[in-house]
């Protein structure tokens, strides 16, 4: 964890359908005094839509080797790079050519996170989604944060339903390829 980082507490409930994931998690999340809360809420969906053995938030900035969240097999070999925000092309290359698969979770707008990529090597991108979420449902959910969170969350048919300390989101769920 960083220094002065502040740290959040979310007692999840996870039913992803759409995967056949059922999973009740505990989750200590650092958020670094430059991270903004809708960057850290972002990082948390990513990894509760990614949810799967080995799963793990990375140091955040501190570690500037790694993406925000990643997953490791049994034998610590890295299987899937995902980024958050809006990662350069050199740096998302890199991930792809490191693990088995990548992949973007983004809280700006996609086209231009996407367009940032025009033109640039990016170890197969054509593979790489880069998911986004319906305006708006980002900020609407970061601005009831707290630092004990609460939060049931069910994905069915790419859309996602959200409670976080008895207030209710949905949003879809947004897919292209950054390729």
């Amino acid at each position: 964890m960083a220094l002065g980082a502040t740290i959040h507490t979310f007692d999840v409930q996870l039913a992803d359908v759409d995967r056949g994931r059922y999973e009740s998690l505990t989750l200590r999340v650092a958020r670094h005094p430059s991270e903004t809360d809708a960057f850290m809420v972002t990082r948390l969906l990513a990894y509760c839509l990614e949810y799967e053995p080995g799963i793990a938030f990375s140091e955040g900035i501190a570690a500037t080797d790694e993406p925000a969240v990643l997953v490791r097999d049994d034998t610590g070999r890295m299987v899937a790079w995902i980024e958050v925000g809006a990662p350069d092309a050199e740096r998302l290359h890199r991930g792809a050519k490191l693990a088995d698969r990548a992949a973007v979770y983004t809280h700006r707008d996609p086209s231009k996170v996407a367009a940032a990529w025009a033109g640039k090597r990016i170890h197969r991108a054509e593979e790489i989604p880069l998911v986004s979420f319906d305006p708006g449902f980002v900020d609407d959910v970061a601005g009831v944060l707290e630092r004990r969170n609460a939060m049931t969350i069910s994905i069915t048919e790419r859309h996602a339903y959200l409670e976080l300390n008895g207030s209710s989101f949905s949003t879809g769920i947004h897919e292209q390829r950054a390729g």
